[in-house]
């Protein structure tokens, strides 16, 4: 089978539109500034936001009055409509929508958050959730305003999740689940993640400088970008342009640190390669490297490792483009799959802005814009807990295997929903425990007695299903932080809220590199995660899978849920699933 992709939008700093971003480009123009939009006292940090109010984008996308959408949503609705209408395409029942974020739509909840508390405003505490944020760009999507996808889904590892959607769907089209995919991510400037990156320390005071020595730093960003793909067979049928081709893609575990990468990059390393090899290519064949290069000193000089080890002496031109559009966290591997589109049919490699010298640590990027002629192109996405992903874009048909999902691919052989923190000592020393959250020490326990019970010590796979995700420490970052008026930030809280906390944790804990996802779509979160790994075990990729499922109980949160007929719950579940014996 081959994968064509016939849709490409996009919405950053740079503008609005497939146009403004590729002047932006082409003539080395940042869009990083002062922030004007996002009310943050912190101004003298810069970001990349998108220039335009809600109201404004409001009344691009033709949405009434008086309807509150998160930020989050409008940015994927302006470059979703985007990516369809060059495809020709309009949402229906073969066709997925894969949208990957974190934020959601945390912009809501902290500009209502006391009107929630007293009980106003409530209509919009839903869209919290970031399922319900993708859903809402699905409704404006689809003809008459009814959601009309076949299948939709939000993944949520930080910033890798835009290209693990993009992988997603890749699954879902040579699995035959759906016929053409609408994938990538969306994701705004909040206070909430601002500030957590701000608790890091890792927020730079200039614009920031990807591999140069004196890289100090990210730049947050927003903005969204997405890809339409579908079978070359269904291109071909209905007279559509084909842009490009995926060629491979791949996921790891770097299994290291939540927030830090590791000295040699393994993960990154792992990424790379299986997706070249997928693609059947060797690493020289690669024109070049869209590096993941958020400007901070960890991660460029371990990216700048696994790079080495990837291509040796014979290394492509690499860039960032960050220091263009900021850090858009969970959409960045999106938009930077749309730039990479963008290189590949123009023939040019962008340029890394602010670069001027090596501390001998990272590779030497394209300091300018250089013209090339390419055929294939790698993207790379990596997030919080060394989720680590790599994407081959190929100006060329590239050949995948294909099969047919029959629903039996897979047999349950574990599932562990009984546990105790009193069971905790047979799996964990006293100061680790004392180190994890009360939920990370929960999913510990039920996945180390799952994967027993299974006879398995590490999984091909971890992936998770979570409807609110990490709420106790959310809401403990939340509300120190606006009663503080983002004075009382603290990095450990922030550090364990995101969706994919559990799985990264799991992962570091028992060395597991492989495949690891987590994905937040409401009740339908565990159906998500059990599609995705149906389709890997179809496709020969992974033969068995930890999936977890979990959920916490927060009186805090509960509070504002009450006002919707609403509350969380308390669920830690563990599943193992293997390949069915053919």
């Amino acid at each position: 089978m081959r994968i064509a992709v016939t849709g490409a939008g996009v919405v950053s700093s740079l503008g609005i539109g497939r146009e403004a971003n590729m002047e932006a480009l082409l003539n080395e123009r940042s869009g990083i500034a002062a922030p004007a939009i996002l009310p943050t006292v912190h101004t003298h940090l810069p970001v990349g936001e998108v220039k335009c109010s809600d109201r404004r984008l409001s009344e691009m996308i033709g949405i009434p009055d008086g309807t509150v959408l998160p930020r989050t949503s409008l940015l994927g609705i302006l470059a979703a409509r985007e990516a369809l209408a060059q495809a020709g395409l309009e949402p229906d029942a073969d066709m997925a929508l894969v949208s990957g974020t974190t934020v959601g739509g945390m912009d809501l909840t902290e500009r209502y958050w006391n009107q929630y508390i007293q009980g106003f405003h409530t209509e919009t505490i839903a869209l919290h959730e970031a399922g319900e944020s993708t859903l809402a760009i699905a409704r404006y999507l689809a003809p008459h305003s009814r959601p009309q996808f076949a299948f939709v889904a939000t993944p949520s590892t930080a910033c890798s999740s835009a290209l693990n959607a993009i992988m997603t769907g890749a699954d879902m089209i040579r699995t035959g689940t759906v016929r053409s995919v609408l994938v990538g991510g969306s994701e705004s400037m909040s206070l909430f993640h601002f500030n957590g990156f701000r608790s890091l320390m890792i927020l730079d005071t200039e614009v920031c400088r990807p591999f140069d020595a004196t890289r100090a730093g990210l730049n947050l960003g927003e903005g969204a970008g997405y890809l339409v793909m579908e079978s070359e067979e269904s291109a071909l049928q209905r007279g559509a342009e084909i842009l490009a081709y995926i060629g491979g893609y791949a996921n790891a575990c770097d299994a290291f640190h939540q927030t830090a990468s590791s000295e040699k990059g393994e993960g990154a390393y792992l990424a790379m390669t299986h997706a070249i090899g997928m693609a059947g290519l060797q690493p020289e064949d690669i024109g070049f490297v869209k590096a993941h290069g958020t400007a901070t000193p960890n991660n460029d000089a371990s990216e700048s490792e696994a790079l080495r080890r990837v291509f040796g002496d014979r290394m492509p031109p690499v860039c960032s483009t960050k220091a263009f559009t900021g850090h858009t966290t969970s959409a960045c591997g999106g938009i930077e799959a749309v730039f990479c589109l963008m290189a590949l049919r123009r023939g040019f490699v962008p340029a890394n802005l602010n670069w001027h010298s090596s501390d001998g640590r990272t590779v030497m990027p394209n300091p300018r814009t250089l013209k090339k002629e390419m055929r294939y192109v790698l993207c790379n996405a990596f997030g919080f807990g060394g989720n680590e992903s790599s994407l081959v874009l190929s100006s060329e048909p590239v050949e995948l295997p294909a099969v047919t999902v029959t629903g039996e691919e897979m047999r349950l052989v574990a599932s562990v929903d009984q546990i105790t923190l009193g069971e905790q000592s047979e799996y964990l020393a006293p100061l680790e425990a004392r180190r994890m959250t009360q939920q990370t020490r929960k999913m510990v326990i039920a996945s180390h007695k799952a994967l027993h019970e299974a006879g398995i010590d590490v999984p091909d796979a971890i992936v998770c299903a979570t409807r609110w995700g990490c709420m106790e420490q959310s809401m403990r970052f939340l509300t120190g932080m606006l009663q503080s008026q983002e004075q009382d930030v603290k990095p450990t809280s922030f550090m364990q809220s995101t969706h994919n906390t559990i799985a990264s944790a799991i992962a570091i804990r028992i060395g597991c590199h492989g495949y690891n996802n987590t994905y937040s779509q409401g009740e339908r979160s565990l159906e998500c995660a059990l599609t995705d790994i149906r389709c890997q075990m179809a496709l020969g990729r992974i033969s068995n899978a930890l999936v977890l499922e979990f959920d916490e109980k927060v009186e805090q949160w509960d509070q504002v849920l009450k006002h919707i007929g609403t509350q969380t719950m308390n669920l830690a579940r563990a599943y193992v699933y293997r390949l069915t014996e053919q």
